[in-house]
């Protein structure tokens, strides 16, 4: 039942991660232009994996998508691609974990059971982990050109998009975790105990047997011997 209890819980808190993550690839806020300096603001630059945008100071937007994918900046492609790849574990993950959690009537035996969540667990954690880096690798490209002194083009402070996916990588680890550590009580298993009660010998089993039905009738051999008996 503890099991059990606990593969609901990951398989929520892994669900839930991997919906934010997916939410993340599609959000604007990657990167803000900073306010750092600035006395009058006329405009905010912005931008996410696909586009490149400018909000004037009467709200109306104006996107321009990145014209090549083999011109853009390497940082941008890897994020791509780890990001992707996150949404995609994340998807197969939660497949394998309705076929490993024991209250699905599908998957197997118990023991089989338990490796296919195992298995689970671990493609989580791999889309956390892709989900991690995508995001540190595009926020250390933000934070070493704010804080880089030669770097005289428009600055960008970090984006809600990047919390986001942090959030959610987090939560897919934790529950890829707990769906490891769920496979160690599957294996425990309660073992029978059996009581030595010692070695009967014929007699008494067979004063056990008819002491169930009355009383013990013993019988004494004769010690009157026949007149042919030494014959």
């Amino acid at each position: 039942m503890a099991s059990t209890a606990l593969e609901i819980i990951a398989f929520t808190v892994s669900i839930s991660g991997w919906l934010l993550v997916s939410s993340t690839v599609p959000t604007d806020y990657w990167k803000v232009s900073t306010n750092d300096g600035t006395v009058i603001t006329t405009a905010t630059f912005w931008a996410n994996l696909w586009k490149t945008c400018v909000t004037d100071s009467t709200g109306v937007s104006n996107c321009k998508d990145f014209p090549s994918l083999l011109a853009l900046d390497g940082y941008i492609q890897a994020c791509r691609g780890l990001m992707i790849a996150a949404v995609s574990l994340g998807f197969f993950g939660s497949i394998i974990a309705l076929f490993g959690m024991k209250c699905t009537k599908v998957g197997g035996s118990e023991k089989a059971k338990a490796k296919t969540a195992c298995l689970a667990g671990v493609v989580f954690i791999l889309s956390g982990l892709c989900s991690m880096t995508g995001c540190s690798l595009y926020a250390n490209k933000i934070t070493t050109e704010f804080f880089d002194p030669l770097f005289i083009d428009q600055k960008y402070e970090l984006g809600a998009a990047l919390f986001i996916g942090w959030s959610g990588a987090t939560l897919c680890i934790i529950g890829g975790v707990i769906f490891c550590f769920s496979i160690s009580d599957n294996n425990k298993k309660p073992r029978m105990g059996y009581a030595y009660n010692g070695a009967t010998s014929v007699m008494s089993s067979r004063a056990k047997y008819h002491g169930g039905e009355g009383d013990i009738k013993t019988t004494t051999p004769s010690k009157q011997f026949d007149k042919n008996a030494y014959v």
